[in-house]
């Protein structure tokens, strides 16, 4: 778990430089935004949606919420910010650096993840990953980082309250977001994971495994919440209308978003 942790810090070096960085073009029209990685696919759609019936394109950088966070505090030329817990939000209002507190966009869920031909049974539910444990039968099982990343911080609160999170310890593999939790939960000899409901959807993944939803009582909800930062330009500023409409909402929806 410490070499994938290495790893990934190594990565996320890597992905900070990018997202200081954007196209100039874009920078200077405060038009990049920044996404907790459960919106990858669904806000890609919503983006092309939104480029075709406005002529507006908008930059879009993933990563997980707390990593975005603490790029926002570091002067990224974001002009939007779309966290997976509205805390983040907060956290950046407090300090000054949005125009105002946001708008709740969106809640979050997980599923239990398992790729084709896996041991474990998605529809067996957490109590069957913990017999799967307890006859050793667990190699590695993915998780976002607690520590940044609200998608892992639901994992991890699901997992204590089935009485698992200690002994699956050694298993864990740390994905920097949950889009790197799913792709960690599909490749290698991962036995699953647990990962976005939204990118279970999503059409890559929707052929390489099977999931079943966990509980929502089982982890603190994923309230998701997005707010205009203090450098956002005109075109952000059409996009975060456009995505509190009817069509955006709709894609958010079919991606397995609850909508406020």
């Amino acid at each position: 778990m410490m070499r994938v942790r290495r790893m990934w810090c190594v990565w996320g070096v890597a992905w900070h430089l990018v997202a200081m960085c954007p196209s100039s073009a874009v920078a200077q029209q405060g038009a990049t935004v920044a996404a907790a990685s459960d919106l990858n696919f669904a806000l890609t759609e919503v983006s092309e949606q939104f480029a075709r019936q406005t002529g507006q394109r908008v930059e879009i950088v993933f990563g997980s919420s707390g990593t975005l966070t603490r790029q926002v505090r570091d002067g990224a030329p974001f002009g939007m910010f779309l966290s997976a817990d509205e805390a983040f939000v907060e956290q950046l209002a407090n300090a000054g650096l949005t125009r105002d507190r946001g708008v709740l966009y969106a809640i979050g869920r997980i599923v239990l993840f398992a790729p084709t031909g896996s041991p474990l049974n998605p529809r067996d539910g957490l109590d069957g990953l913990a017999r799967l444990l307890a006859t050793g039968g667990v190699t590695r099982f993915a998780i976002a980082n607690p520590e940044h990343a609200p998608y892992g911080r639901a994992a991890e609160a699901a997992l204590r309250k089935r009485g698992i999170w200690n002994d699956l310890q050694p298993h864990i593999v740390l994905g920097e977001n949950v889009s790197q939790a799913a792709q960690f939960a599909t490749t290698g000899n991962a036995v699953g994971g647990i990962i976005a409901y939204s990118l279970a959807l999503a059409p890559n993944l929707q052929n390489r495994g099977s999931y079943a939803l966990v509980p929502d009582v089982d982890h603190p909800p994923l309230r998701q919440r997005m707010v205009l930062l203090k450098r956002a330009g005109p075109v952000v500023e059409q996009f975060y209308r456009y995505l509190q409409e009817a069509p955006a909402r709709a894609i958010l929806e079919r991606y397995g978003f609850t909508l406020p």
